[in-house]
């Protein structure tokens, strides 16, 4: 297991990603086969060239450092992901030539969900993610897991209080849209380019209340009524693309 400062990530992408992105501190590496082929082989050549130690376990000892069978061979232990504060978030993509695009997550609580929305927004080329303190999925390794490493590149903050940061992004000259499924307005009628942030809320309740108050805009995925409603990640990929699209359209 990983000491109390660092974790193990696992999973081909999860480790390629961290050792590109060079965000962690990489204390080892791990795998299961004495001669890599292919681009596991490629994967060690990169670590070797940045002088990470390395480690030969057998499946059964890397299942137990990872806590997963998941782990397709290969692990590292890292340093934990490198949460970003919100001021130090803001301040970077203001300087940005868009006057960046943020993706506000209202206490989403499944790792998968979290993880599928990052990898959503980086391929989007969104410049951030802001999540909820409490009630909320933590960036661990098995969310870098599901968005295929792309946590190791996104730039995310943790809030305490969501409407206040809707507010403070507000102030910044920042127009704040949350997706709810009961509101009037479609997202494909309306102007989603500029400085924006999305937000989304929790698997079960959407929206809280006061964050759904606190958005200058909210607006709905039109929908057949055979279905109650979609999956929070999906409902958030098709907002994403669409802010997305409406951009690459301007640009």
């Amino acid at each position: 297991m990983g000491n109390r400062q660092t974790e193990i990530l696992y999973g081909f992408h999860p480790v390629q990603e961290a050792l590109r992105a060079g965000r962690r501190q990489i204390v080892r590496i791990c795998t299961t086969r004495s001669k890599a082929t292919g681009r596991m082989k490629a994967l060690l050549a990169h670590a070797a060239q940045a002088r990470v130690p390395m480690q030969t376990l057998s499946p059964a000892q890397m299942a137990t450092l990872a806590q997963t069978e998941e782990h397709q061979g290969v692990c590292v232990e890292a340093g934990f992901y490198p949460v970003v504060g919100l001021q130090e978030l803001v301040d970077r993509i203001a300087r940005g030539p868009a006057g960046g695009r943020l993706l506000l997550l209202d206490n989403i609580v499944d790792p998968h969900n979290l993880g599928a929305l990052i990898r959503t927004a980086g391929c989007a080329a969104m410049d951030g993610i802001v999540t909820t303190k409490d009630r909320s999925a933590s960036p661990t390794p098995a969310v870098s897991k599901t968005s295929a490493g792309a946590l190791e590149h996104i730039r995310l903050a943790r809030v305490t209080n969501m409407a206040n940061t809707i507010k403070k992004l507000q102030s910044r000259g920042m127009w704040v849209v949350g997706l709810d499924g009961g509101a009037k307005r479609s997202l494909y009628d309306v102007d989603l380019t500029g400085p924006l942030a999305l937000a989304i809320g929790s698997e079960a309740k959407g929206l809280r209340p006061l964050v759904k108050k606190t958005c200058d805009q909210l607006v709905c995925i039109p929908q057949s009524k055979t279905i109650d409603s979609l999956n929070a990640s999906v409902a958030g990929g098709i907002a994403i693309y669409e802010i997305y699209r409406q951009q690459l359209a301007q640009a």
